[in-house]
This record gives structure tokens, C-alpha cells and sequence, in this order.
């Protein structure tokens, strides 16, 4: 149950950075939501990945790390 609440919160988040995002392009958004500030919706994203990472027992930066050296090797057209 604490891995299906904290990436409820995630998908809250990303929704949120969403939003964020594209009002900083000059996106229009609904002019009634709140106003979001990019940075911190940013860094909710990123605590609460890394905390479903931990709570599904996985080492982000042993994978992070594993997988840069796979894209490495790959051929990018």
C-alpha cells in the first residue's frame, strides 16, 4: 500500500510540474489553478521518485550508472 500511495503522490507531482512547466513557456493553463513554482515542483518530483525507488528496493544510482554505460554503447539516429 506505501508504494501505491507515495507514486499516487508522484503522478500528483509530475501533474503539477506539468502545469508548471508550461506556464514558464508561455503555455496558457487554466487561469484559475494555482500558481506553481518550476523549481520546487521539480524537486517534489524528484524526492518522491527517489522515494518509490527505496520503498521498491531499487539502487537508483547503481542503475542510473549501469544504464549510462549501456546508452554509451548505443547508436543514436
Amino acid at each position: 500500500e506505501r508504494v501505491q500511495q507515495i507514486f499516487m503522490r508522484f503522478m500528483e507531482e509530475c501533474g503539477e510540474f506539468d502545469k508548471a512547466a508550461r506556464k514558464s513557456q508561455g503555455i496558457k493553463t487554466d487561469s484559475n489553478s494555482k500558481k506553481l513554482d518550476l523549481e520546487n515542483e521539480a524537486a517534489d518530483v524528484f524526492i518522491l521518485f527517489l522515494d518509490l525507488c527505496n520503498n521498491l528496493g531499487i539502487d537508483l544510482e547503481k542503475a542510473f550508472r549501469a544504464k549510462e554505460e549501456i546508452n554509451k554503447k548505443r547508436t543514436w539516429s
